[in-house]
């Protein structure tokens, strides 16, 4: 299958990879494509890394303790239901082997009862069942805020070094006006030695981005300008905190890749 001409294809699959929706064949079958093709590996590394961001956004928090309080109803409910249901048998049981007025008698007490049960339980699971409706809806307003805040991500690279081995990950938001530098290889600078970003434009010379830090998770203030038409972006290795743009990299440049606007 030749995902890199079904777009949409691509991004719902690569959505799942990162959710770890997609599983058994069809996930080791989307591994080994994006191994083989560049736009595959790069549509996973993006969902995940936007997965990923929106973690960061989300401050961990225990559950709400009326989630157990509720919980607790719905399993109370279906003791009830199973009460009643018992109640029932034991009551056909009853009017079968007493046929005297004192046996109608209990019989009639033993399906009051059971109705009373089967009442109570329909009150008990409807009451569950709407502070559960409730519960989920709160959540899902929660999540739609949360997909809202999430980066909007315009503009991605996946820079790789001499044997086409991925080292980082590049997106651009244009939202924020933040470049985010994931390291997705295991390259580790000197102590005495800066990576630095640099924009490979068509024509002109290159420009600085940024100069990373040793940080596997990175932010570079950008603009749209920065990154608009331009083809490649490259990391060269130059002294600790970097060299000046207008002189362009000095160094050796250990990583490069192109840089795709998104159409999706």
């Amino acid at each position: 299958m030749n995902l890199q001409n079904k777009p949409e294809l691509l991004e719902h699959l690569a959505q799942a990879y990162a959710l770890g929706t997609l599983r058994g064949g069809a996930r080791r079958r989307f591994e080994t494509l994006a191994r083989e093709h560049h736009a595959v590996r790069v549509a996973a590394l993006l969902w995940q890394s936007r997965i990923a961001a929106m973690n960061e956004l989300q401050p961990s928090a225990a559950p709400n303790p009326v989630v157990w309080t509720r919980i607790s109803n719905l399993l109370q409910g279906e003791q009830d239901a199973q009460a009643m249901q018992t109640a029932r048998g034991q009551a056909t049981r009853a009017e079968q082997a007493n046929t005297s007025p004192s046996g109608w008698w209990r019989n009639l007490l033993v399906w009051r009862g059971a109705a009373a049960a089967g009442v109570a339980a329909t009150l008990v699971i409807g009451v569950a069942s709407v502070n559960v409706r409730e519960q989920l809806g709160g959540e899902i307003t929660q999540l739609q805020a949360r997909l809202q805040s999430a980066p909007q991500i315009d503009y991605v690279a996946v820079l790789a070094d001499d044997k086409s081995q991925a080292s980082v990950l590049v997106t651009f938001d244009p939202k924020t006006k933040r470049l985010t530098l994931q390291r997705v290889g295991g390259f580790q600078e000197a102590a005495d030695r800066s990576l630095q970003l640099w924009a490979l434009p068509g024509s002109g010379a290159p420009k600085s981005l940024g100069v990373l830090t040793t940080d596997k998770l990175l932010r570079l203030a950008a603009d749209v300008q920065d990154v608009k038409e331009v083809p490649t972006l490259a990391i060269s290795l130059e002294p600790k905190g970097g060299v000046p743009s207008a002189g362009g990299p000095t160094g050796l440049v250990l990583f490069k890749g192109a840089l795709i606007q998104k159409m999706l």
